[in-house]
């Protein structure tokens, strides 16, 4: 019954994989995709950004891309009165210790990054090490001491590493020095953007010289103080089941949690809704998904009846 009421069809994602530094296996290890090689880092599961445009697998608007789809089928996405689509979501395998990082906020990424969007993420850990902890945040207490700290090489002061553990939720601010440590995986939410500056990379080599980083543009925009370790990182692992549970929102994005165990219903009632299946398999209004599948509901659906047992984290923005 559902199934004939829906307004429109689910939309499946191809995702495109990029081959890293740091990479490792776990994309094919744990989620069954073919990878193309042994360092792959990333699987960009939707994204409709120029490095990587994901493409529609099936039905009515099977080998589309989602940018092409943004711009000619807005309808489907409620319209929204943006240039691009706004969300990039990406499974991230880190074999190795990932650079430390900063990311622009709009404003300055506007100015300095020939109008790029700037970037705003968060991180759902799928998982880790049992004694893991990620670089979130820094030691400085002033502009001042930050640079000192940079300019002498201070990274172990400077440098904080948070304790984290499977199922942990953390948002990353535009300005927060950040970076994913080895052997984690995680399910990134993020602004559709790839602009990153690079703080500091532990003196490796790539192609025998040291990868660029950007120390000016990283001193420009980092946030002074720190937020809170605290504040930074929460537990979402004990959510009310069969339900679609609210766990974080800000301008950027709203991300859900949904728990499936035998049959949850709710209504997309949201410009769209950004799916991605991350442990199990069951059924969507009546099409099979299984853990490793992403997909967006579109705008309008209705009524969702999700059955199985499974693990998602859905995405969605503000009108």
């Amino acid at each position: 019954m559902l199934k004939e009421e829906k307004a429109a069809e689910i939309l499946f994602l191809a995702p495109v994989f990029k081959q890293m530094l740091w990479g490792g296996s776990q994309l094919r290890d744990k989620f069954g995709y073919e990878i193309p090689g042994d360092d792959t880092g990333e699987c960009w599961a939707v994204s409709a950004h120029p490095n990587g445009d994901c493409t529609v697998k099936e039905g009515k608007y099977q080998g589309e891309t989602l940018s092409g789809l943004w711009e000619k089928h807005p309808e489907l996405f409620g319209g929204p009165g943006t240039d691009r689509f706004p969300l990039l979501v990406k499974i991230i395998d880190a074999k190795d210790d990932l650079s430390i990082q900063v990311h622009p906020n709009d404003g300055y990424a506007k100015i300095h990054e020939n109008g790029s969007l700037g970037k705003t993420e968060c991180w759902y850990i799928l998982d880790c090490p049992e004694d893991a902890s990620l670089v979130i945040g820094h030691n400085a207490g002033s502009k001042e001491e930050l640079e000192e700290m940079v300019h002498q090489g201070k990274w172990e002061e400077l440098i904080r590493q948070v304790p984290v553990k499977k199922g942990d939720f953390i948002q990353i601010d535009p300005g927060t020095v950040h970076a994913i440590k080895a052997d984690t995986l995680i399910l990134e939410t993020q602004q559709n953007s790839a602009i990153t500056y690079r703080l500091y990379d532990y003196g490796r080599l790539q192609n025998g010289k040291p990868r660029q980083l950007h120390i000016d543009k990283s001193l420009d925009v980092i946030t002074v103080p720190a937020k809170s370790a605290e504040d930074s990182v929460k537990s979402i692992s004990s959510l009310p089941e069969n339900q679609l549970n609210q766990i974080y929102t800000c301008e950027k994005y709203t991300v859900f949690k949904l728990d499936v165990d035998g049959t949850a219903t709710f209504r997309q009632g949201y410009p769209f809704l950004a799916a991605s299946v991350l442990e199990g398999e069951g059924r969507v209004n009546g099409d099979e998904v299984r853990k490793g599948d992403h997909f967006i509901l579109p705008c309008g659906y209705g009524e969702v009846e999700a059955q199985g047992n499974m693990s998602l984290i859905l995405s969605t923005v503000e009108k």
